[in-house]
């Protein structure tokens, strides 16, 4: 029996972390999907060297790179590609942010 395409995030529990970020994961076939949300007042500090194809259902964040800093908005899609030259960290703009990422997994 194949799985279903469609992915039910609304009964799918949140993962927490001690950041203030929140993520809902699917994994299918080495990709997995997330839906992630991040609260304005809790930074990232560890830097991210995964690589993300996102796009952001709702708010503003900053993608802060090594040697500059990108900002997202609603309806904003971008691709980081994965490594040490790509190290990146996220940080919420306004109040809360939720997007929806492809990742390798």
């Amino acid at each position: 029996m194949s799985e279903p395409a469609r992915i039910d995030f609304a009964s799918l529990p949140w993962d927490t972390g001690p950041t203030g970020i929140r993520s809902k994961t699917v994994l299918r076939d080495r990709r997995q999907i997330r839906l992630v949300e991040l609260e304005g007042d809790n930074p990232e500090h560890d830097w991210c060297v995964t690589g993300h194809v996102g796009y952001v259902l709702e708010g503003e964040l900053e993608i802060a790179f090594e040697n500059r800093t990108e900002r997202f908005a609603t309806g904003d899609g971008f691709l980081i590609r994965s490594g040490e030259n790509q190290r990146h960290r996220p940080q919420a703009v306004s109040r809360r942010v939720v997007l929806l990422l492809v990742e390798d997994a």
